[in-house]
């Protein structure tokens, strides 16, 4: 007896979710949009926090800045786990080849003294500041409203966990595989005045209650600091004869870069809202510019510092930095 094989396709009878339904269609949507729309906790909560009985536990007043609709926006990258846990590996695999390529070499010990002075004084110290920029992210994924907020700020928060590491194994690594040089950086950070702006500065936003002023406030100094560090410092490196220090660099740009998406998609999509598009474009305006006020007095010390050490225009370069920065936060950008 002969048997013919036949192919039979049963037609599902919906293609997703009632919430991704009820936005986008009866259609196949991406696994990001199936785990993260409408998962915001809304109602039937059992208590209000104790410690600001005037809200609910999960609300939109935590921030000045609000959406009409929060998944109005969404990550441009379409983290969800997978992807995310992906990106960050081989991220990290490809500094492990880098900074095993310096350490073969010896490319750190064969560092201008200038350029060595900085890392350790400097740079490896700021494993600090990204360990200060977690705690500030996670204070935007508790109190934000919206998961599609939540979930980026959440997924920044663990990546600068992953910087504070990058920057602990550089210092590792120029401390000639012990920790010493850590316990050094730690001091740098304590005690140089060249650093006290950024300690003060990063513990006040640590405690901002406003989520979405915090995020101003850290974007501010990064975006003042990794222009810096990773784009002009890697540019003088090249001419310098300081390879390790660009090549060291090239991952922190990468992540920055990266990073930056949904931060300026966030912003986009605040300037944008239909009803609070103008509220929020003034709250960009007014917070933004004293964010980078506060920025530039705290990275100012730090950059006349490289420049005392190595003499490459850091001042000046924070300053450019900073006009820049102060232009996109104006209200007629919206």
């Amino acid at each position: 007896m002969q048997y013919e094989l036949k192919t039979q396709v049963i037609e599902p009878q919906r293609s997703t979710f009632t919430a991704i339904e009820k936005r986008y269609g009866d259609k196949p949507a991406s696994r990001y949009l199936e785990g993260i729309i409408d998962v915001q906790p809304k109602e039937n909560f059992h208590y209000r926090p104790t410690w600001d009985p005037q809200r609910e536990i999960y609300d939109d007043t935590f921030s000045l800045f609000r959406l009409t609709d929060p998944y109005s926006y969404l990550d441009p990258r379409q983290y969800y786990y997978a992807p995310y846990v992906t990106a960050r590996a081989g991220h990290h695999e490809a500094f492990a080849t880098s900074l095993s390529y310096i350490e073969d070499r010896g490319l750190l010990e064969r560092l201008p003294d200038g350029w060595k002075s900085v890392l350790t004084e400097l740079v490896v110290p700021l494993r600090h500041l990204e360990s200060g920029g977690q705690l500030i992210l996670c204070g935007m994924a508790r109190f934000g409203f919206g998961a599609t907020i939540t979930q980026a700020a959440a997924y920044s928060a663990f990546d600068r966990v992953g910087n504070a590491q990058v920057l602990s194994r550089a210092g590792i690594a120029l401390g000639g595989g012990t920790a010493d040089l850590l316990g050094e950086a730690k001091e740098h950070w304590m005690e140089d005045a060249s650093l006290q702006g950024l300690r003060k500065l990063t513990e006040e936003t640590i405690v901002e209650s406003d989520w979405g002023v915090a995020l101003l406030q850290l974007d501010a100094v990064d975006q003042l600091l990794y222009d810096l560090l990773y784009r002009h410092l890697d540019d003088e490196a090249v001419v310098a004869g300081a390879p390790a220090y660009s090549l060291i660099s090239q991952h922190m740009a990468s992540w920055f870069a990266d990073n930056r998406k949904w931060i300026d998609a966030l912003y986009k999509a605040w300037r944008a809202d239909e009803q609070l598009g103008d509220t929020n474009a003034a709250l960009l305006e007014e917070h933004g510019q004293r964010a980078v006020d506060r920025a530039l007095e705290a990275v100012t010390p730090f950059a006349a510092r490289i420049d005392e050490l190595i003499g490459v225009g850091a001042v000046d370069c924070v300053n450019a930095k900073a006009a820049e920065v102060r232009s996109a936060h104006a209200a007629e950008q919206a």
